[in-house]
């Protein structure tokens, strides 16, 4: 078993190396998660044995760690979204995180019902676990800037940031049908209060809250021009107090923080745009006023602190949700090296049955760009378009987290046995298929 100092020189070392090679590395064909699992794998049980992190017995900290990673990207991810917010732009990506999230649960549950032998409850539940997106390690198909105007990227990152919350219903509906968790008669209770009441109050409660806090800080620097703010505690307060109130109102908080961080971008770039207006329209003012009369318009006019707080120096609007950005990205590395380790740490080489590789095979070969197909029908989606965001169906972090709910909730323990390895090999054969083709599929893609 590795020791607490063996620990620290492992995750040093590795951060050392990457931080060292950076330049060099965004030059090969992988991402960076291939070489954090290629490390877990070398210094866990399939070889060198040096540790072995039991998902079983350390379900709550993995569950708390997986949690965290997932807050953070969501974060990420809804600051970085185009603005103006469109409706017509977020139909499919809405249709993704809806229709096609459930038809994949019900191909998922149909394959483990009558090829895996599983009860339904037990297959909705799989299904549950294996359909979100990831939003943690698809940062390479995600948009990699506050207005990125990439529809692939857009639209990749839009689906992970609202399929993480819409899954939860699934979770729940699989947990009930195995007597983990209350869905009434009929499943009455769980349609009421599992969908449609926790999501839209934790939809509501993430635009509110996100408007409120941009509202906030603006009027805060009307009234004191000059005041700075702590952007990262922001960003990071506003992920906790949005989530924490979800769990208090039985809401879904992934949804709510991902909703949180859009409105309060959106929020904030409004308000900066309506500031910067006015200040040109002052500017225009001052000019013909200077004309008339110089010592006028320097007192009415002068108000550089307020132009300062308001644009750089290249005249690019500046606002505290994506000065946040850079340590919700680094927090968000660093989660990615850490979970992406212990992947490989609870990886077993008889973990690679028949059975588990097979079923992933079938959830990306089959599942995901059926409910994708099924999803983007009548839209004037290319099929150049379709095929991109079938195959790109990430599955990582958040699959871990919804397994740890589970395990949690009593899931039984042979269930949970299985639902690890099922999940672990399709997080460990998602990171080796999807990081080996991104670089090249979408340098192909973009460049037609």
């Amino acid at each position: 078993m590795i020791s607490n100092s063996e620990w620290f020189l492992l995750v040093g070392g590795l951060l050392i190396f990457m931080g060292l090679t950076a330049t060099r590395l965004k030059l090969l064909p992988v991402t960076s998660a291939i070489i954090y699992l290629a490390a877990g794998l070398l210094f866990g049980p399939s070889l060198l044995n040096m540790f072995h992190f039991n998902p079983l017995k350390q379900s709550p900290l993995l569950e708390l760690l997986t949690e965290i990673a997932v807050l953070i990207s969501l974060y990420s991810a809804g600051v970085k979204m185009p603005a103006p917010a469109i409706l017509r732009d977020w139909r499919i990506p809405i249709l993704l995180a809806t229709v096609s999230m459930t038809v994949s649960v019900a191909l998922v549950a149909a394959f483990s019902v009558f090829v895996l032998d599983m009860p339904l409850g037990a297959g909705i539940l799989l299904g549950a676990i294996v359909a979100p997106t990831d939003p943690v390690l698809a940062t390479e198909i995600q948009i990699r800037h506050p207005g990125d105007p990439d529809e692939l990227r857009f639209t990749l990152t839009c689906e992970a940031g609202m399929n993480d919350g819409s899954a939860f219903p699934f979770v729940m509906l699989g947990l009930g049908l195995l007597g983990l968790h209350d869905v009434g008669d009929n499943g009455v209770v769980w349609l009421l209060r599992d969908v449609l009441w926790a999501t839209s109050a934790g939809t509501a409660l993430g635009i509110l809250s996100g408007i409120g806090l941009a509202q906030l800080i603006w009027k805060l620097r009307d009234q004191h021009q000059s005041r700075k703010f702590m952007d990262d505690f922001l960003g990071l307060g506003l992920i906790g107090f949005v989530y924490g109130l979800s769990l208090i109102i039985d809401a879904w908080g992934f949804i709510a923080v991902f909703f949180a961080a859009v409105a309060m971008h959106q929020t904030e770039l409004k308000l900066a745009s309506t500031a910067i207006r006015k200040i040109n329209e002052s500017e225009v003012s001052r000019s013909h006023l200077m004309a008339n009369d110089p010592i006028a318009s320097q007192i009415m006019f002068d108000t550089p602190s307020l132009k300062t707080e308001l644009v750089d120096d290249n005249r690019q609007i500046v606002t505290v949700s994506e000065a946040s950005l850079i340590f919700k990205e680094h927090l968000e590395r660093l989660s990615e090296l850490l979970l992406i380790l212990l992947v490989g740490g609870m990886l077993y080489i008889d973990s690679w049955s028949w059975r588990a590789v097979g079923f992933a095979l079938f959830l990306f070969v089959i599942a995901r760009p059926v409910s994708i197909m099924l999803a983007m029908i009548g839209s004037k989606t290319s099929w150049k378009m379709r095929a991109m965001v079938s195959w790109f169906g990430v599955r990582g972090i958040g699959s871990l987290y919804y397994l740890m709910y589970a395990i949690q909730h009593e899931l039984s323990q042979p269930l949970a046995l299985e639902f690890i390895h099922f999940t672990l090999v399709i997080v460990t054969l998602s990171i080796l298929v999807h990081g080996i083709s991104v670089k090249p599929l979408t340098k192909l893609f973009w460049r037609k």
